[in-house]
């Protein structure tokens, strides 16, 4: 799974990689969590990004709070799940990070780890986003991070991991004319094993009120 995230990378890099024309101004983030906005790329006459809040409500929702138990989409499930199918085919997004973190089960306890790309490079997370209209009409933009099988680099920490898609998948996976499940669904495997790597982190990350950059020391 995927329940915390960090997102530090220059601007010039973010929008190079994810070929963006109009940066917002993205503060470094040590500690992103679940109900905040998170930056997200996605094809509207061009590429944008646009900030969406981390949990995604489905259209027929009655209440918003469900969003917070739809964080993380199964890549295995999405095609055929009510709350995802429908934005699987038509509203897809790379959600940007550089890191995230999983818990290692150790004798004293969970450790938090930062779990990074070797070259430490950003990277978009296969994501799914909807628009959500509250009884007071108020109009929310959401989304999910979709999870897989975790590599064997990963799996010593958790047996799911996020979706890293490579750079020459991101026009694929933003295409809003393509509906081919099979085609999209070979996006969604787990990223190569030697370009990832994790180490220990500060505690003080288990609490999503505390931020900065000493989270990673």
């Amino acid at each position: 799974m995927c329940g915390r995230f960090t997102l530090q990378s220059p601007a010039d890099l973010i929008r190079d990689l994810f070929d963006v024309e109009q940066m917002p101004e993205l503060p470094a983030r040590y500690n992103v969590a679940p109900t905040q906005d998170v930056a997200c790329v996605v094809e509207n006459d061009g590429r944008e990004i646009v900030f969406q809040r981390w949990g995604l409500i489905p259209f027929f929702a009655k209440d918003m709070a469900i969003g917070n138990r739809m964080i993380n989409a199964r890549a295995e499930t999405i095609a055929e799940k009510p709350s995802f199918r429908a934005a699987f085919k038509r509203r897809r997004c790379l959600i940007l990070a550089d890191g995230f973190y999983e818990w290692k089960k150790t004798d004293e306890g969970k450790v938090p780890c930062h779990i990074t790309l070797k070259d430490k490079s950003c990277f978009g997370f296969a994501g799914l986003w909807e628009s959500w209209k509250s009884p007071e009409q108020e109009t929310v933009r959401s989304c999910t991070i979709i999870t897989t099988e975790s590599n064997e680099t990963l799996k010593p920490l958790h047996h799911r991991m996020p979706v890293i898609l490579k750079a020459e998948d991101h026009d694929t996976w933003l295409d809003q004319g393509l509906e081919e499940r099979d085609v999209l669904q070979s996006l969604l495997v787990p990223y190569a094993n030697d370009a990832m790597s994790f180490r220990e982190v500060s505690k003080k990350v288990n609490s999503p009120r505390n931020e900065g950059a000493d989270l990673l020391l």
